[in-house]
């Protein structure tokens, strides 16, 4: 007996075609990162299912099946290329089934899962005991099942793999461009398609169809784009030769539900906040959900979206922004890599920067996290108002939090995180409504940090408090060279308990008081009568050193990547920020109302009309800039930025 191992088995593609090889007769085995209902619905059907990965899960075993999303590094996939064991893609075993057995194959950039399921539903309504394998389920519906009848499946394009089946009807919905990372070109991501039509018995073409005929169709499905889906699953009946009337009494079961993730509403009734989560991640398909969500006429339609892939948003940047002209707002929220690398063009910020400019759009927000941009649409919920989450990344992990906030009311005490803040100068704040709470703080540390007389910061802004926090420095020095303790939420810190590096401390709470130790510095100790002179003299020669900074600055956005030490000495010979900032072209950079100073590459001002995430947009395009140039990933030296995954 064959023995195949699934690595990832517990995906919503691999989970039905392991469960319908155990079926045929096959030994099957599984690892998944981690136990989920799926992998222990296989584990019921006979399916062990190992957490975590590991190349001994191969002892014994004839063949892996992987998918694309496996890394080519992946232990387990080297030791089964070590071994010379059979190595094939899910796509390759799953038109291999279909190919033996007459097979119904649903395809299309949008729609596969939904008429593949309809489908499904439909035959079984018939009586037809269909087999199955799509790639999502339903309350009453697994992944796959197995019976003597068709074999529906839905067909995946994403890796090329449909261009293997020879299906007995092919279901084609749609072709619109997708999947940068595998199709370099609409053309070939046509001619997959069209390979596949030219090896079918029969295609159906669902944009040729004509849903007149059936009526009622709008009332038992939500969306035109589900009409056409079901429209799509009674063709493939009338096919098969069941009789139109038979199909039409079938209808209200086979249309009863949608598959998990299409446009699912996962608030209870008479929660504070309606929310409904759907897959969509491409621009039709967001058109068509928002589309939906606004047919339901809220008092406010707020989207949350997560772009899937970098690949993706790179290739669609300009199409996403008019999918959403029906919200009321949308939050952005940074992009789930499904394990690409950064490329240009392709973070959220890009995507950010293509919804700025353009026009006829509702408000748009940066978020740091998905966690954020929910918090921020729960803590300013109103009556009547719509939360759309849409994307097919994690955004999905947001539903037991979600399902605690809606169940708790409004405890925003819980979650609280407090900063204390001198002057704010190097601090960004999102306008989001967040968990996050900023309070001055009084006291010695709240005043000036110029009032310290320290010649090297003549001219930076904050105050004490700040300066020692962050470890202010310039010219190759820091304020730490002249700490002696510090007070912190009203315990006395020596200098190293402080965890002063470059630009950072180890001070959380609030920075109340200070000491300092001038004894040991390289300038006249400002405490002593007499050395006024002398220290002005020294001042004046560093502010004449020092670049004024416009109004509506922050200062440095980024830190040095030479790290520079507590005591000035400096670790590397790197460029400075600037340096790296300008050679990257980041002086050409502006999204909305920010934009890089020209006499600085390091400094973003920010014009009358800029937003806060108009700021940390452009902060991340910068670090994406010397990152693709130089492969270097800049830090942030405003506070509250959130740069790098």
């Amino acid at each position: 007996m064959k023995k195949i191992h699934f690595m990832g088995i517990g995906g919503v593609g691999m989970a039905g075609v392991a469960f319908l090889l155990k079926k045929a007769g096959c030994e099957v085995s599984g690892c998944d990162k981690y136990a989920t209902p799926r992998t222990r619905w296989l584990e019921a059907h006979g399916i062990p299912v190992a957490e975590g990965h590991a190349p001994s899960h191969l002892a014994g075993v004839d063949e892996l099946v992987v998918t694309p999303a496996v890394p080519k590094d992946a232990p387990e996939l080297a030791a089964a290329q070590a071994h010379g064991l059979g190595i094939r893609y899910r796509g390759e075993v799953l038109a291999e089934l279909v190919n033996a057995a007459f097979g119904v194959a649903v395809c299309g950039t949008h729609g596969k899962t939904t008429t593949s399921t309809f489908t499904t539903k439909l035959l079984h309504a018939l009586g037809a005991d269909p087999s199955w394998c799509i790639g999502g389920e339903t309350g009453t519906m697994p992944v796959a099942g197995a019976g003597q009848g068709p074999f529906v499946v839905e067909a995946d394009e994403s890796d090329g793999t449909l261009a293997l089946y020879a299906a007995k009807i092919l279901v084609v919905m749609n072709m619109d461009y997708d999947h940068p990372e595998h199709f370099p070109t609409e053309a070939a991501y046509r001619a997959c398609y069209e390979t596949a039509m030219g090896k079918a018995d029969h295609v159906i073409k669902a944009w040729e169809l004509d849903a007149r005929d059936y009526p009622e169709l709008p009332t038992l499905v939500n969306g035109a784009h589900n009409v056409v889906n079901a429209r799509a699953a009674i063709e493939v009946a009338l096919r098969l030769g069941y009789a139109p009337d038979a199909i039409r009494a079938a209808l209200p079961a086979a249309l009863a539900e949608l598959p998990d993730r299409r446009f699912q509403r996962i608030s209870p009734d008479g929660a504070s906040l309606a929310v409904v989560t759907d897959y969509a991640h491409h621009p039709r398909e967001l058109a068509c959900a928002v589309a939906m969500a606004a047919a339901l006429k809220p008092h406010r339609l707020r989207v949350l979206f997560q772009p899937h892939r970098y690949t993706r948003t790179a290739a669609l940047c300009n199409q996403f922004p008019a999918a959403f002209a029906q919200a009321d707002e949308v939050v952005l929220i940074p992009v789930y890599a499904a394990f690409e690398e950064p490329l240009p063009g392709g973070d959220i910020a890009d995507l950010y920067k293509a919804f700025r400019e353009t026009p006829g759009l509702p408000p748009v927000k940066l978020a740091r996290s998905a966690l954020e941009a929910w918090r921020h649409v729960f803590l300013t919920r109103a009556s009547g108002d719509l939360v759309l989450l849409a994307g097919a990344g994690d955004i999905i992990q947001l539903l037991p939090r979600i399902q605690a906030d809606l169940a708790d009311g409004d405890d925003a005490s819980a979650h609280l995180q407090t900063h204390y803040l001198g002057a704010g100068t190097n601090t960004w704040r999102s306008e989001l409504t967040t968990d996050e709470r900023y309070l001055r703080t009084e006291g010695p540390a709240a005043a000036p940090g110029a009032s310290l007389g320290i010649p090297w910061m003549a001219g930076i802004p904050g105050t004490i408090g700040g300066w020692l926090k962050m470890n202010a420095g310039a010219f190759g020095h820091a304020i730490s060279e002249v700490v002696r303790r510090v007070k912190v939420d009203g315990v006395w810190l020596d200098r190293d308990a402080c965890g002063f590096s470059y630009r950072h401390s180890d001070l959380y709470g609030e920075i109340q008081d200070a000491e300092f130790d001038f004894t040991q510095a390289d300038f006249p100790d400002p405490t002593q009568p007499g050395n006024r002179a002398a220290l002005d003299e020294l001042r004046n020669a560093y502010l004449a050193r020092r670049r004024k900074f416009p109004a509506g600055t922050k200062g440095s956005v980024f830190k040095n990547p030479s790290g520079i030490s507590s005591g000035g000495t400096v670790a590397t010979s790197l460029p400075s920020a600037g340096e790296l900032l300008d050679e990257a072209g980041a002086k050409a950079l502006r999204v909305g109302g920010a934009f890089v100073w020209q006499e600085h590459a390091n400094v973003i001002v920010a014009g009358p009309d800029a937003t806060p995430s108009d700021f940390l947009a452009l902060a991340r395009l910068m670090a994406r800039a010397v990152y693709f140039k130089y492969g270097l990933k800049l830090e942030p030296e405003v506070c509250g930025l959130s740069i790098w995954p």
